[in-house]
């Protein structure tokens, strides 16, 4: 017999419901782990018939998720249609919206989200605190921006994983910039870079995560990230309650991750956000109540928001592909680590591998953060992705 459960707007909700997501990265594939504990079906609409969440969608549709047609093609029949990125069409979803499809995150804020410029100017709009910034047009003046060295350059639009960011601290580096519609933002002189994950349903009922610290690597992906993050109460409590702000003056429904700067002299500052689950959320799977892939399901079904206690410790480790590795993936040392307590594998179903690619994500769980802390350092050296 089907398992059916009845939500808060006492729709019935069971394997016949019809759940969709655009785009079909690892992603996807930690969602639908979630959602068949609740008797969910997932259907994915992806242009690679070899992504992550190809082989465990109810249903797989090959289809552009930037192109109109296909997009309102695989959403027309849905109940509710989510996102794993927010580059997608976003005037197929205002269609969808408007036939009657549930789109969360909602399509005027993904249309924010997608154009930094639009992100930063609604942060400026609704006093959200946020670096200072300038909109530039394609082929911007190189002279002009002299004197606004050192600055960060962002894409508006396209850019993920460290991609579409250059930084200029010297003239020369003028020679990097990117030719596209883009903005520049005060160097900011930060200490630490946080995140903080938070949900909202329908209702308008919030649940947020505790924050968490990042640390980068030289290609702007993160190495590891530390949870809970190494801050006062008082910075704790401002992140989240600017995580917070930030949702509801968006009103919208669905998971965000929310990345912040915390300044040397205390202030807090929004770098930007992300619409759906997000790397700086994996470790709830194992370290909160909660995780932020179930989290997003209750939130775009409208269920009660679960809780976000943390229940261990938790250190996450990005495992990606290595230099000079591109093809069929191995990983070396995957054995050595798996037999270590606390340890959780994460491979996200890619067979081929390249330098800096995504191909997975350790979280190591301890009592305490300083043990965590070791153990990560230990396993970042013991394994690696590399080709046969």
């Amino acid at each position: 017999m089907n398992i059916i459960f009845v939500i808060m707007e006492k729709n019935l909700i069971g394997s016949e419901y019809r759940l969709g997501i655009l785009g079909g990265g690892q992603l996807g594939r930690m969602f639908i782990q979630e959602a068949i504990n609740y008797n969910i079906h997932v259907h994915i609409m992806e242009n690679d018939t070899n992504a992550p969440s190809a082989d465990s969608a109810n249903t797989f549709t090959k289809g552009d998720i930037n192109n109109y047609d296909d997009v309102v093609a695989f959403g027309e029949n849905l109940d509710t249609l989510t996102v794993e990125i927010e580059n997608v069409n976003i005037q197929a979803l205002y269609h969808l919206e408007k036939i009657g499809v549930n789109v969360f995150p909602q399509p005027r804020v993904l249309e924010i989200i997608k154009d930094k410029g639009l992100q930063k100017e609604f942060y400026k709009k609704n006093a959200i605190p946020t670096s200072d910034f300038e909109l530039l047009p394609p082929n911007p003046d190189k002279t002009a921006l002299v004197q606004k060295i050192p600055f960060v350059q962002k894409l508006r639009t396209g850019g993920y994983d460290g991609k579409g960011v250059e930084v200029i601290k010297l003239e020369e580096d003028l020679n990097k910039l990117f030719q596209e519609p883009s903005i520049v933002e005060r160097l900011v002189p930060f200490t630490k870079e946080l995140s903080v994950i938070v949900a909202r349903n329908k209702t308008g009922e919030t649940a947020v995560y505790p924050t968490v610290e990042c640390e980068f690597n030289n290609v702007n992906l993160v190495e590891f990230l530390f949870s809970p993050a190494n801050i006062t109460p008082e910075i704790e409590q401002k992140a989240t309650a600017i995580a917070i702000d930030v949702i509801n003056k968006l009103e919208m429904v669905g998971l965000l991750a929310v990345e912040l700067f915390l300044c040397e002299n205390g202030d807090i500052l929004v770098n930007e956000v992300a619409p759906r689950p997000h790397n700086s959320g994996h470790h709830t799977i194992e370290c909160n109540i909660t995780s932020q892939f179930e989290q997003h399901l209750r939130s775009i079904l409208n269920m009660p928001l679960g809780a976000t206690d943390i229940t261990r410790s938790g250190v996450m480790l990005n495992l990606i592909g290595s230099e000079g590795h591109h093809g069929k993936a191995t990983y070396d040392g995957l054995l050595d680590i798996v037999s270590m307590k606390g340890v959780h594998v994460h491979l996200y179903g890619k067979e081929i591998t390249k330098p800096n690619r995504k191909m997975g994500h350790i979280t190591i769980a301890q009592e305490s953060m300083a043990e965590a802390i070791r153990v990560a350092k230990d396993i970042k050296h013991r394994i690696k992705v590399i080709t046969t």
